[in-house]
């Protein structure tokens, strides 16, 4: 049996920490997973800007309700589920997922959580597993299970590679060209009949 395994942001839903650059105008907070594959390293970053800025969960979560899914990601969504058992993979957080999913027809997501205190200021992370995605695809491939996976940053290519089929989707030229043997798509429609094929 099959089990598609997508990353969030960037592939369903714009990334949410340049959204949160663009409005608080502060361009450190644009550094993501596309350029940072140490991801203890990069939100340790994201937490030390936040402390120096005195921004916490709330001004994060103003800026979440104001995104909406990519064009044509929550059609190619449905139309994949009808196809097969899809499961978003994601190094967010609960804390900012909810609206997201709401958007996009309340799929079932893996995520992580954040330590917030009782004045909003987000203190630190809980990682749902080590090495999340690769961990979660490999679970359930011990469940009989075969992945087929899909993201476009760093932390997304152990799930990929462990997959019997990978893709990349929307990847940065530096991503794309350190894995060429990698299928790259950069259209839902294209994506859609490369998952379709490996089925």
């Amino acid at each position: 049996m099959n089990i598609v395994c997508l990353d969030l942001e960037g592939v369903l839903v714009p990334e949410i920490w340049i959204a949160f650059a663009e409005k608080t105008g502060i361009a450190e907070f644009k550094r993501t997973t596309r350029d940072e594959p140490d991801y203890d390293k990069l939100m340790r970053y994201r937490l030390d800007l936040l402390e120096r800025h005195a921004l916490g969960l709330a001004e994060i979560q103003e800026v979440i309700a104001g995104i909406d899914p990519l064009e044509g990601a929550k059609d190619f969504l449905d139309n994949l589920r009808e196809k097969v058992q899809t499961v978003i993979i994601s190094d967010t957080f609960a804390e900012f997922a909810k609206p997201l999913m709401r958007k996009l027809g309340w799929p079932t997501i893996f995520c992580n959580s954040l330590e917030v205190s009782a004045e909003g200021k987000i203190t630190g992370y809980r990682m749902r597993c080590e090495k999340s995605k690769l961990t979660t695809v490999k679970a359930l491939q011990s469940c009989g299970f075969e992945t087929i996976a899909a993201g476009d940053s760093f932390n997304d290519l152990g799930m990929i590679r462990a997959s019997k089929a990978g893709f990349l989707f929307r990847a940065p030229e530096s991503i794309r060209a350190a894995n060429p043997d990698l299928p790259a798509f950069e259209t839902y429609a294209g994506f859609f009949d490369g998952i379709c094929k490996a089925l």
